[in-house]
């Protein structure tokens, strides 16, 4: 892709433009520029025959803009305006900097949550964004370089990024006690009889649970998918199915007698999670090791 050619050799001009502008006077600004009042008259001679166009008249007490004047006036206004508050903003980043996160809704809710209140307490002027996607997604992102950090379960290809655990989270079958006793069925035939509710097939949670099925000849008869693990949660509440989510997010649910967890004869193996990054990237964000490090 080639880049766009501009012809800036007036951009020197025009800041003299623009004194004698607001002036309205050559004198007046060649004392603001430090320079002498023919270099001034000078460089606007050169800028109108560049343009090919008169942008002041001489009066006896100065200069007035001309229509084509006071149009390049606004031009160049607004163009440098704009250019400015570039530089503020860059500016502010350098002495504030931001951080992009991604990952997905039940980990934002349940893991991330804790490190964006103590992150953004101590650091109130970093600017912070955060994507809901799938981990799979998140992956990718990071791999773009369209984020800083994604919070998501250990994924098996890490190459080139930095992984930081935060620990263990293991997965369960959970359903109302109502439910099961309406089966009636022992644990392990449940999977025969009832409504099995999974996170959708292209789910890093999922393919997690089809290896655990495979490996122990598991076939549930009837499935039911949704794309978030909340939903999961709460559809096992109301009594329509048994419900794979993690352990540690229905810990309330499980002490309080809501949801029983389904004894397997094997349990899921669990699952690392943690924060995932580029340490490579220059300039590296220090904001990363900042959010890992709050706790």
């Amino acid at each position: 892709m080639r880049c766009q050619m501009y012809n800036y050799d007036n951009l020197s001009k025009y800041k003299v433009f623009l004194c004698v502008a607001e002036c309205g006077s050559i004198s007046q600004s060649a004392e603001q520029l430090y320079i002498s009042q023919p270099a001034v008259s000078m460089t606007i001679k050169k800028l109108e025959e560049s343009l090919g166009t008169t942008l002041f008249l001489r009066k006896p007490r100065g200069v007035v803009m001309t229509e084509n004047g006071r149009l390049l006036y606004d031009g160049v206004k607004q163009a440098l305006n704009m250019l400015s508050d570039t530089e503020s903003n860059l500016k502010h980043l350098e002495n504030n900097g931001r951080l992009r996160i991604a990952a997905s809704n039940v980990l934002c809710k349940y893991l991330l949550m804790p490190y964006l209140q103590k992150f953004t307490e101590k650091y109130p002027f970093t600017d912070v964004s955060i994507t809901c996607t799938s981990s799979a997604n998140a992956h990718k992102m990071l791999e773009e370089c369209k984020i800083d950090v994604a919070l998501m379960a250990k994924p098996d290809n890490i190459s080139g990024l930095e992984y930081y655990p935060l620990g263990a989270i293991q997965d369960t079958f959970v359903c109302t006690p109502s439910y099961l006793k309406r089966l009636d069925c022992n644990d392990f035939e449940i999977f025969e009889r009832g409504n099995i509710m999974l996170l959708n097939k292209d789910n890093v949670s999922r393919m997690h649970i089809n290896n655990y099925y495979a490996e122990n000849n598991i076939n549930p008869t009837h499935i039911l998918e949704v794309n978030d693990m909340d939903m999961l949660i709460e559809f096992a509440k109301i009594g329509i199915g048994v419900s794979c989510v993690v352990k540690q997010f229905v810990k309330s649910e499980l002490s309080n007698g809501s949801l029983i967890e389904i004894n397997l004869p094997n349990a899921i193996p669990p699952r690392e999670t943690g924060f995932l990054y580029n340490q490579n990237i220059q300039p590296f964000n220090d904001n990363i090791l900042r959010l890992i490090n709050i706790n």
